[in-house]
């Protein structure tokens, strides 16, 4: 099974958005497909899924800068920016530990997430026996941060998810990328 099929089945695509994909399609030209038929949450949501997990975090802190931010979002997005230049298992528990001391209830939430979600355990910290996040919960944390940060403008709402994909597709260009985790 291509890479996009498997991430199409890890994040429960749609059979309408399916239907636009064929299995010989690069990561980069299944995303397009779907964006350029006005599927973005699905394209978001594959894009995703499809890069490693670093990567998805530094594509989200990208999306976050320019935008006016509260402290708590703010906060959020520092600890998985830290996280991404610093993917300890130190950073990725703080990250983990702020978004669920939050709630998931923000923006900065969201974001710290999907740092939180890329390995480790989310047992309580002293906790001995692990437990792994699923490899998808890095995907939907981001698509849930993109999701709040385009709601920031309601009346564009769409265009925002469609341009912060778009801003991520060259991530996509490289063949050599392959969904990790």
């Amino acid at each position: 099974m291509s890479a996009v099929m498997r991430a199409c089945q890890e994040m429960e695509t749609p059979e309408e958005a399916r239907l636009l994909l064929s299995p010989a399609m690069s990561p980069h030209a299944a995303v397009s497909a779907l964006i350029d038929a006005g599927q973005t949450q699905e394209a978001l949501k594959l894009l995703a899924r499809l890069l490693p997990k670093r990567y998805v975090v530094a594509w989200l802190c990208q999306c976050a800068r320019g935008e006016e931010l509260g402290d708590e979002d703010r906060a959020g997005v520092a600890l998985a920016e830290h996280w991404v230049r610093d993917p300890s298992e130190r950073n990725r528990r703080a990250a983990f530990e702020f978004a669920n001391a939050g709630g998931y209830d923000s923006i900065g939430a969201w974001m710290a997430a999907a740092a939180g979600w890329s390995g480790g355990s989310l047992a309580p910290a002293g906790q001995e026996t692990p437990v792994p996040p699923s490899p998808d919960l890095t995907a939907r944390a981001a698509v849930a941060a993109v999701n709040l940060l385009a709601a920031q403008d309601a009346g564009d709402f769409e265009g925002r998810r469609a341009a912060f994909a778009s801003n991520a597709l060259a991530l996509l260009a490289d063949q050599s990328i392959e969904p990790r985790g």
